[in-house]
């Protein structure tokens, strides 16, 4: 089927969303549950801890005993509160990762603390847009405390004034609110955007089905399933499979039935092309292994440029780090989700 959709559901009791685009399922996201590490974006008043000599940063107090690691500790006082917000998702045993610069984020609009100014999408280039978004952010951030700062989204490229005007004044509202509640013992402030908020504030489909029926309408837990299997068809008789592991993230290409002199190759690119949405609706991120076909050392640049072009939206959440000594390639990865297999447990 040709165009997107976003569709609502629950999983297990659990609320998801999925995307799809043109017939396939492009990102999925599911709640972690009550154990899980709390989710990118949540914001804390923690208490300063201790100092990590040689490693430049702290360990923080979070609420209920858990700890939080900041990177960098200039000013840091041990035992004042601070105010921290989750940047990515923590791995088993180890602190909380966070970071003292916060961002609001809604669908419209971002409200940044200490970063003031406007920075309008460059994905908006139409002047008279510039213009209106302009009149409408000096409106609703006038009398707003200095150090605030605010960017506007693509997503307010053909959006309702109003709507915007709304988004704008309920991050501000939310962030001044937060920043007056400095003092105190460790406290969760906000938290993490859920799957359904997710859908809603970041991504964009033709169709928005949110009724009771909308996973079964489109078909979303069978894709499901398949995201749960390692293996991970290609083009023609190729497959790769993907397979997590506690230290990376291991994935094996093979051509299957094919052994003609460019099998390798076309393996080996299909796997690239795909490798993001892979990931992303399996929800898998960390140190990634890519134990890749057989091909000549002539075709490891025409590999590279399709992993790069394949990643290019994912920008700095993504490191390609290159080529190992026994020919594997290693990709890192930001963990900003649980992964599904565990999630739905």
């Amino acid at each position: 089927m040709k165009g997107s959709v976003i569709a609502l559901g629950e999983i297990d009791g659990k609320r998801a969303a999925a995307l799809i685009r043109d017939g396939k399922l492009d990102d999925f996201v599911v709640e972690a549950g009550e154990n899980a590490p709390p989710a990118p974006g949540s914001i804390f008043r923690a208490k300063g801890g201790r100092l990590l000599k040689g490693m430049g940063g702290a360990l923080l107090d979070l609420p209920n005993g858990e700890s939080a690691y900041l990177r960098g500790s200039k000013g840091l006082k041990p035992g004042a509160p601070m105010l921290v917000q989750v940047t990515h998702i923590a791995e088993e045993g180890k602190a909380v990762p966070v970071t003292t610069r916060l961002l609001f984020k809604s669908k419209y609009a971002i409200i940044t603390p200490d970063a003031p100014g406007l920075n309008i999408s460059r994905q908006i280039t139409g002047e008279d847009a510039l213009i209106i978004l302009h009149d409408l952010a000096a409106e609703t951030m006038e009398g707003a405390d200095e150090t605030l700062g605010l960017i506007l989204r693509s997503a307010c490229e053909g959006a309702k004034p109003e709507d915007i005007i709304e988004d704008i004044a309920a991050m501000r509202a939310l962030a001044e609110a937060v920043l007056a509640d400095r003092e105190g013992a460790p406290e969760l402030l906000v938290d993490g955007a859920d799957p359904w908020e997710i859908a809603w504030r970041d991504w964009d489909a033709d169709v928005f089905d949110d009724s009771e029926d909308a996973f079964a309408n489109h078909g979303v837990e069978e894709m499901v399933d398949a995201a749960l299997d390692p293996r991970c068809p290609l083009t023609g008789p190729a497959s790769a499979y993907i397979e997590p592991t506690r230290a990376l993230v291991a994935v094996d290409v093979n051509t299957g039935g094919d052994f003609s002199p460019a099998a390798g190759l076309k393996a080996n690119i299909a796997l690239a092309r795909d490798l993001p949405r892979q990931l992303r609706i399996r929800g898998l991120a960390g140190q990634i292994t890519l134990d890749l076909a057989p091909m000549p050392k002539k075709d490891r640049r025409q590999f590279e440029h399709s992993l790069r072009a394949a990643f290019k939206a994912d920008g700095k959440d993504v490191v390609l780090a290159g080529w190992t000594p026994l020919g594997m390639f290693e990709v890192q990865k930001k963990r900003t989700r649980m992964p599904i297999a565990e999630a739905l447990k």
